[in-house]
């Protein structure tokens, strides 16, 4: 069954998918970071977040008040993102997607999201 994107179904089955996964618990190894993502999508403001910590992830839909960074971008940009059709560094050099907060952190989480983006593209997202 088909969870909708930036949903708390999403939310969980992404967190779950993750967890699960031995190439995701690989590449976060030791790594934390807290990271809200704003997305404008044509329905409104949509928020969520990704928490990494002891090898394990927590997605989540809302505000993470300790967030270490802050990404803007706008909705197809963000399913690009998460179809794997799009990475975050070319997003972000071609001002597709911003960042407010610690720059050098998203940079180390290149691998974690890389695997992220493969284990997502395994769910069925109705986008």
């Amino acid at each position: 069954m088909a969870v909708k994107f930036l949903s708390e179904a999403w939310a969980k089955a992404f967190t779950d998918a993750m967890n699960s996964s031995d190439d995701f618990k690989q590449a976060a190894g030791t790594q934390t970071s807290k990271v809200q993502n704003v997305v404008n999508s044509p329905e409104g403001e949509k928020r969520f977040y990704l928490k990494l910590e002891n090898g394990q992830v927590d997605v989540g839909t809302g505000d993470l008040p300790e967030a270490e960074a802050t990404i803007t971008q706008d909705y197809d940009t963000a399913v690009a993102l998460f179809k794997n059709e799009l990475t975050g560094t070319a997003a972000y050099m071609s001002g597709k997607l911003k960042v407010q907060g610690d720059l050098m952190k998203l940079m180390q989480m290149q691998g974690v999201q890389s695997v992220g983006q493969k284990i997502h593209s395994s769910l069925d997202v109705e986008y």
